[in-house]
């Protein structure tokens, strides 16, 4: 998928994501034109031209063709939601997306991401490490990884991705690791750019 198509597809799975699903009140087979706008709300996009708009207009026709997005009659109303595969696909989009943020300064505490998946499982293990690596976690040990920012948001959206339980992936939070050494290198913490607690 191109870039720009891939940009609108995005948003308009991430919309109906976020808002569950939207009720609007038209039985016209152009019902794009008013549901759009409550979708491009939910998450305050606005589109800019007339060409955008016919473009996020056919993106939104093609989802619905390729059975990605889902619409019911119920009375004068339709019900616009995600089917299964919509959510898997929207889900890819948050995951491709994910970024830990970096604050002025660190709060002195490691967060220490555990996870206990089973070797039936071995692909969604293998992908989980990569995405994590790519996120920027220091490896501590093979299911053991850590970093000293905030992440609890970024792992809930993994942790729907994958599937997975709280007692398979845990995020356990402490003040000291012992030989940190080599894991404050890796994301350059020194005393200076800690805050006081």
């Amino acid at each position: 998928m191109r870039g720009k198509k891939r940009e609108i597809t995005k948003t308009i799975l991430k919309g109906i994501l976020l808002a569950g699903g939207f009720y609007i009140a038209c039985s016209s087979p152009r019902f794009a034109r008013k549901a759009l706008p409550m979708i491009l709300r939910e998450i305050r996009y606005k589109i800019k031209n007339r060409q955008r708009e016919k473009a996020f207009h056919r993106s939104f026709y093609y989802l619905l063709r390729q059975q990605y997005i889902n619409v019911e009659y119920q009375g004068k109303q339709m019900h616009i939601t995600l089917t299964k595969e919509g959510k898997k696909l929207a889900g890819k989009y948050q995951i491709d997306d994910l970024k830990i943020q970096k604050p002025k300064r660190w709060d002195g505490r490691w967060r220490i991401l555990i996870f206990d998946i089973p070797s039936i499982h071995k692909v969604k293990r293998e992908t989980l490490r990569g995405k994590l690596k790519e996120l920027g976690l220091f490896q501590l040990q093979k299911s053991v990884w850590i970093c000293p920012y905030n992440f609890q948001n970024e792992v809930e959206i993994l942790r729907n991705f994958f599937a997975l339980s709280h007692d398979e992936m845990q995020i356990i939070i402490a003040d000291a690791i012992e030989s940190d050494r080599e894991a404050r290198q890796f994301f350059r913490l020194n005393h200076a750019n800690r805050q006081n607690i």
